[in-house]
């Protein structure tokens, strides 16, 4: 397996501000800049599947495969000879702030050739995505309050 990328960021919004805004795929572009368009067959649930269509790239088939409510969404995308894998993970912290952590990996037979292919646009872009979905998820819950 290798690891292409990770992003941190410290928000003040509630975990499930951030869950709130992975489980509208239909919004991602709005904080995802690589995203052209998200569809999930169904619920926002573990086991789910769905279709991603990058900008200037071909639609790509995923899966929800770990769906802890409040602390962990991991899907993994589908390419041919490889899996492409966003785990994402929150932890409220003792300041009353939440953690949210991305990490991006690819494993597979034909890895080292997607790394190629995506590994550099997805370094590039990870932190700034993860930021702008902060600040998407902190405005909804402001304007909730």
């Amino acid at each position: 397996m290798k690891q292409l990328a990770t992003a941190q960021t410290v928000s003040t919004a509630h975990p499930s501000a951030f869950f709130a805004r992975w489980a509208d795929m239909a919004t991602w572009p709005e904080w995802n800049a690589d995203t052209a368009w998200v569809r999930l067959d169904g619920p926002f649930v573990q086991g789910a599947t769905g279709v991603l269509k990058p900008k200037g790239g071909p639609k790509v088939p995923f899966t929800v495969e770990v769906l802890v409510p409040g602390r962990e969404f991991t899907d993994v995308s589908r390419l041919l000879g490889a899996r492409l894998t966003f785990r994402h993970l929150v932890e409220r912290t003792a300041e009353g702030t939440t953690l949210v952590r991305v990490d991006v990996t690819l494993a597979g037979p034909l890895a080292p050739l997607w790394n190629a292919i995506l590994g550099k646009d997805i370094r590039a872009t990870l932190q700034q995505d993860l930021d702008r979905l902060a600040a998407v998820a902190e405005s909804k819950a402001e304007a909730r309050a």
